[in-house]
């Protein structure tokens, strides 16, 4: 049987087309708002009908991300499709790749969804990233541990996000224990980094090769979870420019189509170290949306249609405060209080269900300095929270 060929995306596609995106949850819907403002249709492919996208989509399919036939008869019936989650088994996403372009290309979600993977590139490509080695039985572990010295941190090879799949040994007899816990399935360790902050850079590529960057943002974390973003970094013009550097060559060498996230360390000594990828939009951008000419979510549904990318310019210093589900431990929280401090705005996810450590939506503030942003997303999400 011969297999008819893959359906190129007309530059650009127009007003009224239909975009796919895999997922359901809030990046999905924050995708499908801005593909609707620019004219698409918008179908999501989850696997609960009861999701955030569901409130912004034309219509939700609800499969299973295993299930590559399932999912190739829906990304027939579309004309472009993008992904809200690194994690779909590649075999689907190839599948539905033989059918209708994905963006980006299930190559670059082998690459990024596996730690080892995504290592080995780095490394091939001559991106600085932390020491490491795979780690596949407990006597590679202790190996590992001997070559990297200790503290390490012990990570998971895939599905890892928000601190879990991970494990800290601080000396020989963490070994055995964070090995019953990770493995049997392929790990990594990493040597410990005395970084002095974290930063991550937003951006996006479109088929063209062109590529539009956002401003690096300073991240701080709680419990393993993103809590605050902030932009400008406040940092030397020099570490700057090399993160956005680094991040377009991530991106060309990646051959991305689509948004993309480096995560950096930044050491007290000044020099970066990428930390993660993540070839799609990210929580750490969230503040585009309310701070930037153009927002993450509007440059990906640009790049799968073929338009040209939109302008990255920052139209004020921001900062992003994530919710999670403990906001809700006291009840309903004070969305009055919290909007009444100057320059926030509010986006809840639609999510019925506040678990603990759940992300239910976010707070961004505007403000003439990214102190002063700080400080009042900070006290909105408190007021609202009555923490």
């Amino acid at each position: 049987m011969v297999r008819p060929p893959v359906r190129e995306v007309s530059v650009p596609l127009p007003p009224g087309a239909t975009l796919g995106v895999i997922g359901g949850g809030q990046l999905g819907a924050m995708f499908a708002m801005a593909a609707k403002r620019l004219g698409y249709r918008v179908e999501a492919i989850g696997d609960s009908a009861d999701c955030p996208a569901a409130h912004h989509c034309d219509r939700v399919h609800v499969v299973s991300f295993a299930d590559a036939a399932a999912l190739a008869r829906v990304a027939a019936g579309l004309d472009a499709v993008t992904f809200e989650f690194e994690n779909v088994p590649v075999e689907a996403a190839r599948a539905m790749a033989a059918v209708v372009p994905c963006r980006p290309a299930p190559d670059v979600l082998f690459t990024t969804q596996d730690r080892a993977r995504e290592k080995a590139f780095l490394v091939r490509h001559g991106f600085a990233c932390a020491p490491h080695r795979i780690v596949r039985s407990v006597e590679d572990l202790r190996a590992a541990a001997v070559a990297l010295g200790l503290p390490a941190v012990l990570k998971t090879a895939a599905f890892g996000y928000d601190g879990k799949g991970q494990r800290r040994l601080e000396s020989e007899s963490d070994i055995d224990p964070a090995w019953a816990a990770l493995g049997p399935a392929e790990c990594v360790l990493e040597g410990w980094v005395d970084f002095d902050c974290e930063i991550s850079v937003v951006a996006a590529r479109g088929g063209t090769g062109d590529v539009a960057v956002f401003e690096p943002s300073r991240n701080v974390h709680a419990r393993h979870i993103l809590d605050v973003s902030s932009a400008p970094a406040n940092l030397p013009a020099v570490v700057l420019d090399e993160a956005r550097t680094t991040a377009s060559r991530i991106l060309a060498a990646l051959d991305v189509v689509g948004v993309t996230c480096v995560e950096f360390f930044v050491t007290r000594a000044g020099t970066l170290l990428v930390n993660e990828i993540a070839p799609r939009p990210h929580n750490s951008g969230h503040l585009t949306i309310a701070a930037c000419a153009t927002s993450q979510f509007e440059q990906q549904a640009r790049a799968l249609s073929g338009l040209p990318l939109g302008s990255t310019r920052q139209l004020a210093p921001a900062a992003m405060a994530n919710l999670l589900g403990e906001c809700w431990a006291g009840g309903e929280p004070d969305w009055s209080a919290a909007l009444a401090v100057p320059g926030v705005s509010l986006m809840l996810y639609g999510k019925s269900d506040p678990r603990p450590g759940r992300k239910m939506g976010h707070l961004t503030a505007l403000a003439p300095t990214v102190e002063e942003a700080i400080a009042n997303v900070t006290r909105a999400r408190s007021l609202a929270c009555r923490s």
